[in-house]
């Protein structure tokens, strides 16, 4: 199988196409791809989408994929690896937020074949989007680079935006919109411990904190604060991956107690504390 590689921390290409170049293949960046033009199949971890322009889809490392062309496409790559979300990981506090919307998106990447824009409204905005970066990459006037990484992290928000607007992967088909949308607001404010007590999450939809506990478990499967507890955890995973940050310091920015804690919780839940793991992930990368 075909193995692409990105050295440089990101890329945007365009490129107009008859027939893929490669067979199934995977890369060691994550890429998002825009349909300008023309319809073809999207084939993703053995599962085919019909393709169409104003699609955009979003492939990770972990992904195994091909574009069947049936009409010449336009396609808009922008590429991104470890090097650029570990610069933002080390970036000042204000950028923090943008690094979160990408640990989001990561974490909730369904590695399903499909458009991830759900919200029509978003749509033109995207379109837009990908022109202005496109005009920036062929003028690359003054300030180029501070235009480009502005419209990048837009794109990126809008992403974050649709991926949290899909149905979450812990609940079943018939489970009611209002656990949705606690999924979604613990999501949101996993940052922000004093937003996820109980009783004010029971406040905030109008639940009583006595049943907001058994009524969350029946629709989801565990309690509140396992899932947020999962959460959290899945989220150090990507910090381990794709940062270099020390583990005291995603221990206190996930608001654990300390790097003990965070070390026993880690181990109990994958069988290895965050060193081994992160040695692990280096290796295979």
């Amino acid at each position: 199988m075909a193995r692409e590689n990105l050295y440089q921390p990101f890329d945007i290409v365009y490129k107009e196409l008859d027939e893929c170049p490669m067979h199934m293949r995977q890369h060691n960046f994550f890429e998002l791809v825009y349909i300008i033009k023309g319809e073809g199949q999207q084939q993703v971890n053995n599962n085919t989408f019909q393709y169409h322009p104003g699609h955009l889809f979003l492939l990770t490392p972990q992904d195994t994929h091909q574009f069947k062309i049936a009409d010449t496409t336009g396609f808009f790559f922008l590429r991104f690896n470890d090097i650029y979300l570990k610069a933002q990981s080390d970036a000042p506090l204000h950028t923090k937020a943008w690094l979160q919307r990408m640990e989001f998106i990561l974490q909730n990447a369904s590695h399903q074949p499909g458009c991830i824009l759900y919200n029509a409204a978003d749509k033109a905005m995207v379109d837009a989007l990908i022109a202005g970066l496109l005009k920036e990459q062929q003028g690359q006037q003054v300030y180029h680079l501070e235009v480009t990484q502005q419209l990048v992290n837009t794109l990126i928000t809008i992403v974050a935006r649709n991926i949290a607007m899909k149905l979450p992967a812990e609940v079943k088909d018939y489970t009611s919109e209002v656990v949705l949308e606690i999924i979604r607001y613990i999501q949101e404010h996993i940052y922000a411990p004093e937003k996820l007590k109980a009783e004010v999450v029971a406040k905030k939809f109008g639940i009583s904190v006595s049943y907001l506990g058994r009524y969350f478990k029946k629709n989801v499967g565990e309690n509140m604060q396992d899932y947020i507890t999962r959460y959290k955890l899945k989220l150090v995973e990507i910090r381990l991956q794709h940062s270099d940050m020390r583990i005291n310091e995603i221990a206190w920015e996930f608001n654990f107690t300390d790097e003990s804690h965070l070390n026993r919780l880690f181990k109990k839940h994958l069988g290895m504390n965050p060193s081994v793991f992160r040695k692990n992930w280096a290796k295979r990368a």
